[in-house]
């Protein structure tokens, strides 16, 4: 999962192959509180590892339910519909598929049984309204105290007296959410009496009813629904343990790669599994969406195959109503289309994480689209062709932001696109996609491709010690690149000379050793840590016998040669940063920044001098000077590519700075510089 301020994504030119969807985020919490609410023990399949999850799983724990889990499974002793905790503070962070049901459950069983319980979730969960679910679960008897602004969480939930004799009423139009809550709560309080429930308003979002209803019957609630207005609980409906179940995966996830299959599957699908023509989810017929615009789909019970279509996309005039989260997906297809899109009776979106009418708008506008938004609509018509704009694209903190705008990336292919002139989208704030695909992006660069030119690349070079890998590895972290340390690709093949007895003076098995590394024997960069063969040999390669033989080596054409080859392979998707000598004059001469690291040679033996102390070996402070500035010295004046700063680098003397400062001073003119010096790199 990306943990990084913000994701640059390079120009995409192409999408094909296979992703697996994690689980659906709306089944994965009904299914865990059902768990939560039944007698015995349920054992969960494929469950959604999100932000989400994880609050609804610290809120049963903290209600005394037993939970073991073990990746994606985990095993649920229910409560049985008992408190064994009444009193608790339960925070929900940002989770409406925690808040509201887990409200009225507790609402109702501390109304019956006793107990107080607050809940309450980050700031923005502060403003979204739970008013309609309060109002028809007060007049049942129940105590509920809005903590902060009425209608709003946090709330305080304080016994009470019930009296269910009368319909109870929920408000249908401004979110599912309310009924669903009242479905999967009420059976807890039905021993006595049949439970009706009224939905006042038109129903919105029918399919997630669909979710839930289905999901009461596995655990052995039969909800008898009278067309969407109103919907019976059995009298002594009581949850019972499934044994067993499966998360589906999520429909509403598969939008973004339906989409990319239909605007970049030119010569190879897109296929997703997970999810089928079998869904219980009613996002699954985002599938007719996109097919409407043009998207070629194929599908079994449990997969979908996507390709390109009629191009450019057919805009749609469309009611959203029965896709509300998906359909935001089609804001970002529109931009590909001929005409403007129109997106019908999608009130929800502004109830939901943040504003999505607003914001979409505002990003769409950003990218040079020109967006009309109503109260339940919005219209995208396509930037006018040339006028694509780079966008730093606001995430509001809104999972479904990130992931659809990430869409844009894919802009050299839209029919309004300028020749030769494709523009850079920034993700601020990628690790917002953990409320429901932490893997997001990951699964979106191991389906999109594009030329290897267009990949950006950061180059640190400098002299031995003096800091450059560090500064590399670290820089590669914040922006979520690939991280290439090529000086230890020399100091690998040092090592393997070393200690396979290769003769140093053989040029010719040098070489064929260095065509090894990368292939037949594997390699693998983790942070600090260097894997060879999976053998740590991070601290090995330290080894000053070990940099002497490095050094001595890399003038050795055949290597070198095999070796370049090998580090101009690294560049991947979003992107790399590269350290090491010669990476920004022979291997990546078209890098986007190249940055050149100087030190005095006091200072960078004084650094080495601590390395190597910390980790155990002995050392001698004056001996080490001495051999850095002899070897400045033979790898300034050497033959081949003798060590000097390339003529557009970016010279940064970190003698008297930190890691963290000389980063920061990188990130700075990285920014400074965005997005031309993508754009034009």
């Amino acid at each position: 999962m990306y943990t990084t301020a913000f994701l640059d994504l390079p120009p995409l030119l192409s999408a094909g192959g296979t992703v697996r969807l994690p689980g659906s985020k709306s089944i994965s919490n009904r299914v865990l509180l059902l768990a939560g609410l039944s007698e015995g023990t349920t054992v969960v399949h494929d469950l959604l590892a999100s932000d989400d999850t994880h609050v609804m799983l610290e809120a049963l724990r903290t209600l005394g339910c037993d939970l073991q889990q073990d990746g994606d499974t985990v095993h649920i002793t229910g409560l049985g519909g008992q408190l064994a905790v009444k009193d608790a503070d339960l925070f929900l962070g940002n989770a409406g598929t925690a808040m509201r049901p887990l409200t009225a459950a507790l609402a109702l069983l501390s109304a019956t049984q006793g107990g107080v319980f607050t809940l309450s979730g980050v700031p923005r969960m502060h403003e979204r309204p739970i008013g309609d679910l309060v109002d028809a679960l007060r007049p049942l008897g129940c105590t509920i105290e809005c903590t902060g602004t009425e209608g709003y969480p946090p709330l305080r939930l304080a016994g009470g007296q019930l009296e269910l004799s009368a319909p109870i009423k929920v408000r249908g139009d401004v979110s599912s959410q309310f009924l669903t809550a009242l479905l999967l709560a009420l059976p807890l309080v039905s021993q006595q009496q049949a439970l009706t429930i009224e939905v006042v308003g038109e129903l919105i979002s029918k399919p997630y009813i669909e979710i839930t209803l289905n999901l009461l019957a596995r655990f052995g609630i039969q909800v008898e629904r009278q067309g969407w207005e109103r919907f019976i609980i059995p009298q002594g409906s009581r949850y019972q343990s499934p044994g067993e179940i499966h998360v589906e995966a999520d429909a509403s996830s598969a939008s973004y790669f339906i989409a990319a299959g239909a605007i970049a599957g030119i010569d190879t699908p897109v296929r997703v599994e997970g999810v089928g023509a079998a869904s219980i989810q009613g996002d699954i017929r985002f599938v007719e969406a996109a097919q409407a615009m043009g998207a070629q789909v194929t599908s079994g019970p449990n997969w979908l195959e996507i390709r390109r279509g009629t191009w450019p996309l057919t805009a749609v005039d469309m009611d959203c109503n029965h896709i509300p989260d998906a359909a935001m997906t089609l804001a970002v297809m529109a931009l590909y289309a001929q005409g403007t899109t129109r997106l019908r009776n999608i009130a929800s979106w502004r109830v939901k994480e943040t504003d999505r009418i607003a914001a979409m708008a505002c990003e769409l506008r950003k990218l040079g689209a020109t967006v009309v938004e109503g109260e339940d609509f919005i219209e995208v018509t396509p930037p006018a062709t040339g006028a694509w704009q780079h966008a730093s694209i606001h995430t509001y903190d809104d999972h479904r932001m990130a992931m659809c705008f990430s869409l844009a990336a894919f802009n050299p292919l839209a029919p309004t696109a300028a020749a030769g002139k494709p523009v850079s989208v920034r993700i601020e704030d990628p690790r917002c996609v953990g409320k429901t695909f932490p893997d997001y992006f990951e699964s979106l660069f191991q389906v999109a491709q594009t030329d290897p030119d267009l990949i950006p690349v950061i180059t640190v070079d400098g002299p031995t010690a003096s800091g450059k890998g560090t500064l590399a590895s670290a820089l590669a972290h914040r922006l979520g690149y690939k991280f290439l340390d090529s000086g230890s690709l020399y100091r690998i093949t040092a090592l393997l000379a070393l200690e396979q007895q290769v003769d140093l003076d053989d040029a010719q098995a040098l070489e064929a050793l260095a065509r090894r590394v990368g292939h037949d024997i594997s390699l693998r960069f983790d942070g600090e840590h260097i894997w060879v063969d999976d053998r740590d040999v991070s601290d090995a390669l330290r080894r000053e016998e070990v940099g002497q033989t490095a050094s001595r080596i890399s003038a050795v054409p055949g290597l070198r040669q095999a070796l370049v080859e090998l580090q101009k392979a690294f560049r991947g998707l979003p992107g790399l940063v590269a350290d090491g000598r010669d990476m920004g004059t022979v291997i990546f001469p078209d890098a986007a920044l190249k940055v050149f690291l100087t030190a005095t040679a006091a200072e960078r033996a004084e650094r080495r001098y601590k390395q190597l102390i910390q980790k155990g070996f002995s050392a001698n402070l004056d001996e080490i000077c001495a051999d850095l500035e002899a070897r400045d010295l033979r790898d300034r004046t050497r033959a081949v590519s003798p060590l000097v700063p390339a003529a557009d680098a970016r010279k940064l003397d970190n003698s008297a700075l930190t890691i963290e400062a000389s980063m920061d001073t990188v990130l700075g003119w990285w920014v400074e510089g965005w997005p031309h010096v993508i754009a034009g790199h």
